[in-house]
């Protein structure tokens, strides 16, 4: 008798744990929403016109933040290099890169105030380095002082 009582017992189904998943999914959801709104994206044009050197010893930076993206353009008449800004507007001298790297500036600062402004220079192998020297001196003008120059790394 006391077989069969255990019997019984044990045939008797349990319930498992349940867990309702929803309220982790609303949270997963309302999480991923928040970060996509907080955050500040990044966002760099390449001009395709522009075929950056190549480099034995290039390092990518760290960081990517606060970064001024100004483009030298090698032309087939070395003469007639110019300088485009990341929106596609040409420069042509000193004064007007340093009014544009200015005007970045405040605008990095303004979004966020411990990003350290630096000038990325994506100079064409065809263009003369005197033009990367007017756009240094421009940036130099308008109080950015670190320089990050694009190049190619070297690959076998």
């Amino acid at each position: 008798m006391a077989s069969n009582k255990l019997r019984a017992l044990n045939a008797k189904e349990e319930k498992e744990a349940e867990m309702d998943m929803s309220p982790m999914i609303d949270m997963v959801f309302l999480l991923l929403i928040f970060f996509i709104v907080v955050s500040t994206p990044l966002v760099v044009t390449v001009d395709p016109e522009v075929e950056p050197a190549i480099a034995f010893n290039s390092v990518k930076p760290d960081d990517s933040n606060g970064r001024i993206v100004l483009s030298i353009r090698g032309e087939k008449d070395y003469r007639k290099s110019s300088f485009k800004e990341e929106d596609g507007g040409k420069m042509e001298t000193e004064d007007e890169i340093a009014e544009y790297v200015e005007a970045e500036y405040e605008r990095i600062k303004k979004m966020n105030s411990d990003y350290t402004p630096k000038l990325h220079l994506r100079g064409d192998k065809e263009a003369l380095f005197e033009y990367s020297q007017t756009a240094i001196a421009g940036a130099a003008r308008a109080g950015v002082n670190q320089i990050i120059f694009s190049v190619y790394p070297f690959s076998k």
